[in-house]
């Protein structure tokens, strides 16, 4: 599960968007010197099957062991049996480098002691975990062999509303699998704070975790995963992570096995329509500083009770916003808030500083 909400499932695909690929244009051979692209052709596609003979061999399956005394116990079992219990997963991924690196969810190796790497050619290798990031569900793995297919980020060169979207993936331990759909929408908010999701309709299921969304070049869109069911199953909901932060936060994994984010020492909320009428400013979208750290990187320019309506000039419009927009922020940056206080606006110039693990924005 992900979220608050059960219905939210933990998923999983490749999913690649594509939207005009003819089928009397022959795929080209394999590329192993560079990322894999697609060339598409103007309209609707007749067939998904170029891109995604062309994507495949990038996307992998992960299957992980994970051993633990606590599954035993709670399974019953009584302790000094010498039984060991033993759980195996299975999700996607995908390979962002020739040399080996695969990106993932971290809901597919959290706890993993043993991780395989099976590539669409039947090869597998074991894999290394080189870094995760629970906030936002990704992690890195890095497989040792040479000169291996891959793709490439599409970074801020999103899909719209309505492109095509095919997900290739392990669902259920098949291994690859291809389906297509749309974006149904952006900016999804299902509970986490770092991430605002793509929604799509391209089925999306159990094993999918982890898998990428791509563009009509061939372009990495986002990383499936999750879904939301009330069966457990596709529904046609589904939520890929967007590839500016994948690309972003795996870039940070690679470098340093952890991710850095902004911090400003205040909690914040969402500005509902009463708490907008009760400040004086009712109709006004943004979000609501309901407490300052003492001390802390903001405690002399914010205050509980303001209302941030823009940072650097773009326009927040609830507290996911703004928390992403703060933990995106370079540690020693200055952001600049609009903030309405009094009913008065004015600009706020805040010093951000590095977040501790585990505090708030």
């Amino acid at each position: 599960m992900i979220g608050r909400n059960p219905a939210l499932a933990l998923a999983g695909a490749a999913i690649l968007l594509i939207s005009g690929c003819e089928r009397a244009a022959p795929p080209a051979a394999p590329q192993t010197s560079g990322p894999i692209v697609a060339t598409p052709a103007g309209g609707a596609p007749d067939s998904f099957a170029p891109v995604v003979k062309r994507v495949s061999p990038a996307v992998v399956s992960v299957d992980t062991l994970s051993v633990g005394a606590a599954e035993g116990f709670a399974a019953g079992l009584p302790p000094g049996l010498g039984v060991v219990p033993v759980r195996r997963g299975a999700g996607s991924g995908f390979i962002i480098s020739a040399d080996g690196y695969v990106v993932t969810n971290n809901h597919v190796v959290e706890g993993a002691q043993e991780i395989v790497v099976a590539l669409a050619d039947g090869r597998q290798f074991p894999a290394r975990l080189v870094g995760r990031d629970p906030p936002t569900d990704l992690a890195v793995l890095k497989i040792g062999a040479p000169d291996l297919p891959y793709v490439s980020f599409a970074g801020s060169a999103l899909p719209e509303v309505g492109d095509w979207v095919v997900a290739v993936g392990n669902p259920f331990g098949l291994g690859g699998t291809a389906t297509a759909g749309i974006v149904s929408a952006h900016g999804r908010e299902i509970g986490e704070a770092y991430v605002s999701y793509l929604q799509i309709d391209a089925p999306i299921n159990s094993g999918n975790s982890g898998g990428p969304s791509f563009d009509l070049q061939g372009r990495v869109v986002g990383v499936n995963t999750a879904i939301f069911s009330p069966t457990g199953g596709s529904v046609g909901i589904g939520f890929a992570i967007p590839a500016d932060l994948a690309e972003n936060v795996t870039r940070q994994l690679i470098q340093s096995g952890r991710v850095t984010r902004g911090y400003l020492g205040v909690g914040v909320a969402d500005l509902t329509p009463a708490l907008a009428y009760r400040l004086g400013v009712g109709g006004q979208r943004g979000a609501l500083i309901a407490q300052v750290a003492p001390g802390g990187p903001a405690a002399r320019q914010l205050e509980a009770g303001d209302v941030v309506v823009a940072v650097g000039g773009e326009a927040i419009t609830g507290a996911g916003g703004l928390t992403r927009a703060i933990a995106g922020a370079q540690p020693g940056s200055t952001l600049s808030l609009s903030v309405l206080r009094d009913r008065q606006r004015r600009e706020v110039q805040v010093r951000v500083a590095r977040r501790p693990e585990g505090l708030a924005q």
